[in-house]
């Protein structure tokens, strides 16, 4: 049986970040939120945006995961 696909989990194995969906982060100075992955790229929605943007997981972005760790190994189903 094969398992659905999560775009984020090569992003979390290639660069070895904690890049969940839900995860809260700070791009480039400005406080957002992790909607989901294109390819290499983590889409993050900012504060007051409507829509998500594409941005590299390593380049400019601090993942707030400290707070969230208990939430991230629950949606990980880990």
């Amino acid at each position: 049986m094969m398992r659905n696909y999560d775009p984020l989990q090569y992003v979390r194995d290639y660069y070895n970040v904690p890049a969940y969906k839900g995860v809260k982060v700070t791009a480039y100075g400005k406080i957002g939120v992790i909607t989901g992955a294109d390819g290499p790229y983590i889409s993050i929605r900012l504060d007051g945006e409507k829509r998500s943007r594409p941005y590299h997981p390593t380049d400019g972005i601090t993942y707030q995961i400290e707070q969230q760790a208990i939430l991230v190994v629950a949606k990980d189903g880990q």
